[in-house]
């Protein structure tokens, strides 16, 4: 087999939350995060309820990195969520 051509995967980063303020802040400031590390990263939001409610959160925004809920309730300041993102890669 020949492994050279395959692409490592992607971070997957969710932001759980409806269309409140905090919620779209914090996608934003994700978005910028990936950009200035430099890590290829997919950033979704997750706007279904019921998909949230899976998660076990019960504030939002929350934040999801490769599955684990990260921080939930809050928005995390840009070099804590660098630090989130860096420490999840």
């Amino acid at each position: 087999m020949n492994f050279e051509n395959l692409k490592p995967i992607a971070m997957e980063i969710k932001i759980l939350g409806t269309s409140c303020p905090k919620c779209k802040s914090l996608e934003q400031a994700a978005k910028t995060a990936v950009a200035e590390l430099g890590i290829d990263a997919i950033v979704e939001k997750e706007e279904d309820i019921m998909n949230i409610m899976n998660y076990g959160i019960m504030h939002t925004p929350g934040l999801v990195i490769n599955g684990k809920v990260i921080v939930s309730g809050r928005v995390p300041s840009m070099s804590e969520l660098k630090h989130f993102i860096n420490q999840n890669k």
